[in-house]
């Protein structure tokens, strides 16, 4: 279990799901529901996604609010405690589209943001091989060269910062405002890989086709996940080679 003991009179109630790479947990404090969450990125790249967090509540867009701890710092050894958001999962058209408006507003608002520290986008790995979760050096020769090609149709546009993995449960809306929630995987890179696993139904601009933004999210995951999380990396590498007619 997580210490929380630095935010007095909170109490934690179950694990959530998700959260590959960090544990989740939904908590209360008195009347308020809470979520907890422990990092394991460095202090730096902690206080980038919280800073970004910060400035996309001050404008508008529904994310998790930090709650400090009893001296007022928002992360203790990692442990961080944010507000709860209600909402559900997308469902309709128009929820979809909610979503797809927010991530856009993100995009718009975080033009010329600076990288996340120890993070790089796609086309700084064309030329390193280290940022993030991802170590194309870890990967076989020819993978890391598939994933680069993979990425090259989306490298299109200016950078902004980007949520990271929109989909599954890091989505909820509410009267028809979307949210989105765990930063964990944010970074600085162009924004088209936000779009990149959406359900093949919602529409979506993008100045990439369609097919090939999907393969290059299927081959980021590959590549952030090959370390973190192999036998999934490996699932991914195969769909990837089927997709490029390398396999």
């Amino acid at each position: 279990m997580l210490d929380t003991s630095a935010w007095p009179g909170l109490t934690l109630l179950e694990r959530l799901a998700g959260g590959a790479r960090s544990a989740v947990f939904r908590a209360r404090r008195g009347r308020e529901d809470l979520v907890v969450r422990r990092s394991g990125r460095p202090t730096d790249a902690l206080d980038w996604e919280l800073d970004l967090l910060g400035f996309l509540d001050g404008n508008g867009i529904r994310v998790p609010a930090v709650v400090p701890a009893g001296d007022g710092q928002r992360h203790v050894n990692g442990v961080l405690v944010q507000r709860w958001l209600p909402g559900g999962p997308p469902r309709t058209a128009a929820d979809w589209a909610a979503v797809v408006a927010t991530v856009q507003q993100v995009h718009a608002l975080t033009r010329g943001w600076p990288q996340r520290p120890g993070f790089a986008s796609s086309r700084q790995l064309v030329d390193q091989d280290r940022g993030g979760d991802v170590d194309l050096s870890a990967m076989p020769a020819d993978a890391a060269t598939l994933v680069r090609r993979a990425w090259e149709p989306a490298m299109v546009g200016a950078e902004c910062a980007i949520h990271g993995d929109v989909g599954g449960n890091n989505l909820l809306v509410l009267e028809g405002r979307a949210a989105l929630l765990d930063w964990d995987e944010a970074r600085v890179d162009v924004p088209w890989f936000d779009f990149a696993h959406l359900p093949a139904q919602v529409t979506v601009s993008t100045p990439v086709h369609r097919t090939d933004l999907t393969t290059a999210g299927v081959a980021w995951e590959a590549a952030t996940c090959w370390i973190a999380e192999p036998q999934y990396a490996a699932r991914r590498l195969a769909e990837l080679q089927r997709r490029l007619g390398a396999g």
